[in-house]
């Protein structure tokens, strides 16, 4: 009996354990499907120049959204263009990533041009708002050639290429040009009226290079996403533009919506094209998590900014320079070197411009030398002029010149300190010197008893051998003309110039 009754209790327990095991399944499997349903779109948003800061947030943000399982990622934007680097980095983050890029020109009179085209035709789903446009997404060429923000390797490819090709054309060409078989025509009437002219091919074999290495990449997004590769061609070449109407009727974007629900309204269904396959988009009661940019990216922005990274590399030159004239200062050392490492930190990431940056130098050495070294003026002005000429031309980038304002105001403030110094510097050689030998010039003294040649006078608190050319008497005032190692050189003083003369006796 007792032992029928343990039975039934252990039945009990199990029957018990397995209640709590199917209850605890199904409150797991409600969380799941809880955690499923709340879908989110992590909204990053960018208004600027596409630059290193922008690039450490896209890619950050793409991260993130894909580390929280997130339906896919909205990238707002409105930029006039920016660094090729930093494009072709978002761009391949945005083909690698397995969360789908949606970016979205916005608001109304946005505009995604040069690099932010690129981006458009790079992401997973492009759309525009109603008066906004995309376009002119030609290299520019600026000091060193090639789009801004190359890198100096491929830079130097392109330009061994464009050699060799010249070479080449030079010297399988030279016969038929010298015959004249490959003469160029001039252009007929029909020619040039004609509506389809040639494409644009650049005008020497650098920019044929750089041009058509932009056209290549931008046909290869657009054939990725099954988008017009002819308008892109043509925007790279021609500098073309579109309207978010005109975009959507040419195949360039795949949806015009009036704001980010318009927008999510119409995705819902929509598929998209990742590495790991297709994916439908589920926008149906989607949230909005906003990433805006953090502490980190103000920081990286704020420093790659052309004007600030201009005004660190100024205040870390003139810091080394006070800490080398002053030594033992400490504090212009110290802020002179942080500034200049974040200066440097600007100049690597950006495309500057070294004959800028060399004209800077020397003209900040020039204003400096006119301090020391008597020119009249030829050094000051001729560094003023290297200066503003080298900040002028600093960036190869137009979108990330240094304002001109400030270039002004920087060159003029130098310029006056350096007349400043050199007005001080005119004085102080002016000035009687107050320490040494050369101090008791000058100074009036008491002759300490009567003598005709020489004899003690008191003069500076001291008493001196001092030899005259006329007699002085005991008392008498007398002026020191002279001394040589320790002796000097005195003559009598009258009444008159006794009551005007000075100086400690």
């Amino acid at each position: 009996m007792i032992r029928f009754r343990n039975q039934r209790g252990a039945a009990a327990r199990w029957l018990l354990w397995l209640a709590l095991l199917v209850v605890g399944t199904a409150g797991a499997l409600l969380a799941s499907a809880d955690n499923g349903g709340d879908r989110e779109a992590v909204l990053l948003t960018v208004d600027g120049a596409i630059g290193p800061a922008t690039v450490d947030y896209i890619t950050r943000g793409i991260d993130a959204a894909e580390e929280r399982g997130a339906e896919m990622v909205v990238l707002q934007l409105d930029t006039p263009g920016g660094l090729d680097s930093s494009m072709r980095s978002i761009i391949k983050h945005m083909l690698q990533s397995e969360v789908p890029v949606v970016t979205y020109v916005h608001p109304a009179g946005a505009r995604a041009a040069s690099a932010g085209t690129y981006m458009l035709y790079g992401s997973h789903v492009a759309a525009m708002t109603p008066a906004t446009n995309l376009g002119s997404a030609t290299p520019v060429q600026m000091g060193g050639g090639g789009l801004p923000g190359m890198d100096e390797e491929d830079l130097d490819e392109l330009r061994e290429e464009a050699e060799d090709e010249a070479e080449a054309e030079n010297g399988n060409g030279g016969e038929q040009r010298d015959n004249g078989e490959d003469a160029v025509e001039p252009a007929t009437e029909e020619e040039l009226l004609d509506d389809d002219p040639e494409p644009r091919r650049g005008d020497d074999a650098m920019e044929r290079k750089v041009l058509e290495d932009a056209v290549s990449y931008i046909r290869g997004l657009a054939e990725r996403y099954d988008r017009n590769a002819d308008w892109a061609e043509e925007t790279v070449r021609e500098g073309s533009n579109l309207t978010a109407t005109a975009a959507l009727e040419k195949n360039v974007i795949d949806f015009v919506a009036d704001n980010l629900d318009d927008l999510l309204a119409q995705l819902d269904g929509h598929t998209v094209k990742l590495m790991s396959g297709e994916r439908e988009l589920v926008t149906e009661g989607i949230e909005i998590v906003r990433m805006d940019p953090d502490w980190r990216t103000e920081l990286l922005s704020l420093i790659t900014n052309p004007n600030i990274a201009y005004i660190l590399m100024l205040i870390g030159i003139y810091g080394i320079i006070f800490e080398l004239a002053n030594p033992g200062a400490v504090y212009p050392g110290v802020i002179g070197s942080i500034a200049l490492i974040l200066a440097f930190f600007a100049l690597q990431v950006m495309p500057i411009n070294y004959a800028g940056l060399a004209l800077m130098l020397l003209g900040m050495i020039f204003m400096i030398a006119e301090a020391f070294v008597p020119s009249f003026g030829a050094l000051g002005i001729g560094g003023l002029v290297a200066f503003i000429t080298g900040s002028v031309i600093l960036w190869d980038d137009p979108n990330l010149n240094v304002a001109l304002p400030l270039v002004v105001g920087t060159a003029i403030a130098i310029g006056l300190v350096s007349v400043w110094v050199l007005g001080r510097l005119f004085k102080l050689r002016g000035k009687k010197p107050a320490t040494g030998h050369e101090e008791m010039i000058g100074m009036i003294g008491h002759a300490r008893e009567d003598f005709e040649r020489r004899g003690p006078v008191w003069v500076h608190s001291e008493l001196w051998t001092a030899e005259t050319t006329a007699p002085v008497r005991e008392g008498q005032a007398v002026r020191v003309t002279a001394i040589d190692g320790l002796r000097l050189t005195v003559e009598p003083m009258e009444q008159d110039e006794r009551a005007e003369g000075s100086g400690p006796a």
